[in-house]
């Protein structure tokens, strides 16, 4: 489709909408079990572009990887009741660190960032040269900080053309005897996870060194909670030190959580249109930052239930604008960005300059963006202000990034005349979301 118009809804909402599995949760227990000797099983796993990436540059590097169940991506995710069970893929790793390939090899990860940087660390235990590239834009995304500490840290590091950039050359193994990195913390929480994923095989584990503040703390954790569930507890996360003992993964079942920031745009959506929206198995117990979103739609006039089992967010009076800052919940800028436009008062968003590597340039193009839609939004330095008023007519580029996308869609929600051009960028973490926005009907 060459552009996805939205239809409003121009009526209150009342559905239950099941989303993907988390593609953060489900990327780095495919890293733990792609080195855990022995078979793990995950349950829930997402069809989105950035894990597909994952398993086929597994499955290059030796990786025994069977999809026992197939997700059913283009099936509507509004459903009928809360009551959760997943229906993502389960997939079965046979993993073990001696099954790697020796390279050269080259591994593609299309426009998968994370998919990326992992690799590039796991590469560093493998042995040989092996090659990480990636689609145009995914080139032109930093990885700079990333490549400097795998030097740091003894691996050879070959930039093929810019530097700091892909496609790169990665020669392993480590230097294992090393037993401190330093990195910056403000750039991408992805840099870190990386190598905190590879530090347990080093000879004493790895301490990891901040020179500037850590952003994006929730992932960080996140991935201290997923070496933790594979045999690696211990993990200790400061302001400024990060401390991941020596140790080795074991072999794991997981079913992975429903994705957060994904929850995030079915309840935005009740913000926008008023009603009520549940996500099933998005509970208060959820290892994700973004599960905690709900909250800042509280802040606004919505009303909120997370339980055991659900979240629930509904409204039925005014949405107000706010002051906040992000940084906790930066993949939801632009969800909130959404949400904003249909608010009495503005809004300002700050914590989140680093939000311009990414996809896009989560600030710049999305204030532009909201600009030819009618909407008065301004970034800045480290955010931007949004006073809202009557949204027009507009076709919206989505810049190669889902969640500017999916954020528009729901601009399209509240007001009508909305065109998202290039609605096929959704597929990289929720190929069934234009499903899910028919759905809501």
């Amino acid at each position: 489709m060459n552009g996805y118009r939205v239809a409003p809804l121009g009526v209150a909402i009342d559905a239950v909408v099941e989303v993907p599995g988390s593609k953060s949760i489900a990327n780095r227990a495919l890293f733990c079990a792609a080195l855990a000797d022995g078979e793990s099983v995950l349950s829930n796993v997402p069809d989105g572009d950035d894990t597909q990436s994952m398993l086929a540059a597994l499955r290059t590097l030796g990786v025994e990887i069977e999809v026992i169940d197939q997700a059913q991506s283009g099936e509507s995710e509004v459903i009928s009741q809360q009551e959760w069970a997943p229906r993502g893929s389960t997939v079965r790793v046979v993993g073990g660190r001696s099954r790697f390939a020796p390279g050269p090899l080259t591994l593609q990860t299309g426009l998968a960032g994370t998919t990326s940087r992992f690799l590039t660390a796991l590469c560093g235990l493998g042995k040989g040269a092996y090659t990480i590239d990636g689609e145009p834009s995914l080139r032109s995304r930093p990885m700079g900080p990333l490549h400097h500490a795998m030097e740091e840290l003894g691996a050879r590091v070959h930039p093929i053309g810019a530097a700091g950039h892909l496609p790169v050359t990665i020669e392993g193994p480590f230097d294992f005897s090393n037993d401190e990195v330093s990195l910056p913390g403000d750039v991408s929480s992805q840099f870190l996870t990386a190598l905190m994923l590879v530090a347990p095989y080093f000879t004493a584990g790895l301490r990891f060194m901040l020179s500037t503040e850590l952003v994006s703390r929730p992932y960080v954790r996140m991935t201290g909670s997923i070496m933790a569930h594979f045999g690696v507890p211990g993990v200790e996360v400061g302001d400024r030190i990060i401390v991941v003992p020596p140790g080795r993964y074991s072999a794991q079942h997981l079913v992975v959580e429903p994705d957060a920031s994904s929850a995030g745009y079915p309840l935005a959506a009740a913000a926008i249109c008023g009603g009520r929206v549940t996500v099933p198995g998005l509970t208060k117990e959820s290892i994700q930052g973004d599960a905690s979103f709900c909250h800042v739609l509280a802040r606004m006039g919505c009303s909120v239930t997370q339980d055991d089992q659900a979240t629930t967010v509904a409204r039925s009076g005014p949405l107000r604008g706010l002051t906040i800052n992000m940084v906790e919940h930066s993949d939801l800028v632009p969800t909130l960005a959404a949400v904003a436009a249909f608010a009495d008062g503005a809004t300002e968003i700050h914590g989140v300059g680093f939000i311009r590597n990414k996809e896009s340039d989560r600030l710049g193009d999305l204030c532009a963006e909201l600009r030819r839609a009618g909407v008065d939004a301004v970034d800045t330095a480290d955010g931007m202000i949004i006073n809202p008023g009557p949204v027009q007519m507009a076709t919206l580029a989505t810049h190669h990034d889902h969640r500017l996308a999916m954020a528009f869609a729901l601009v399209g929600l509240g007001a009508s005349g909305i065109v998202v051009d290039d609605p096929e960028v959704v597929s990289k973490s929720w190929p069934g979301y234009w499903s899910m926005i028919e759905g809501l009907r």
